[in-house]
């Protein structure tokens, strides 16, 4: 998909957040301290800066939008390094084995 088509596309839920929210734009605005305009080129996928974004979105009470851009992480990058680590040490570690005393010279076997 590409720019146009993705803002577009980020137009139109905006417009139906904002009419399923029964609000004017003009209200939109008001609240998101942005002008008239910058709402209807929100919605009209014409580009919008990300401070116009954002202050539709807060106007809307919809910022859950802004978390789906970056989710908490549910597994923590530095917990799976350790457990790499601990794995890959635990493979290195070689078995052991008891030592003979040496034998005393002229003992070994046949003799």
């Amino acid at each position: 998909m590409n720019n146009e088509a993705l803002q577009a596309r980020l137009g139109a839920a905006v417009r139906r957040l904002r009419l399923e929210r029964d609000l004017q734009q003009r209200t939109v605005a008001e609240f998101g301290g942005v002008s008239l305009s910058a709402v209807r080129n929100l919605e009209l996928g014409r580009g919008a800066t990300v401070a116009t974004l954002v202050g539709v979105v807060e106007a809307l009470g919809a910022t859950d939008w802004l978390d789906a851009l970056s989710p908490p992480p549910t597994v923590s990058p530095i917990a799976m390094l350790r457990q790499q680590r601990a794995l890959e040490q635990q493979q290195r570690k070689r078995v052991t084995r008891k030592r003979q005393p040496p034998r005393p010279a002229g003992s070994g076997p046949g003799r």
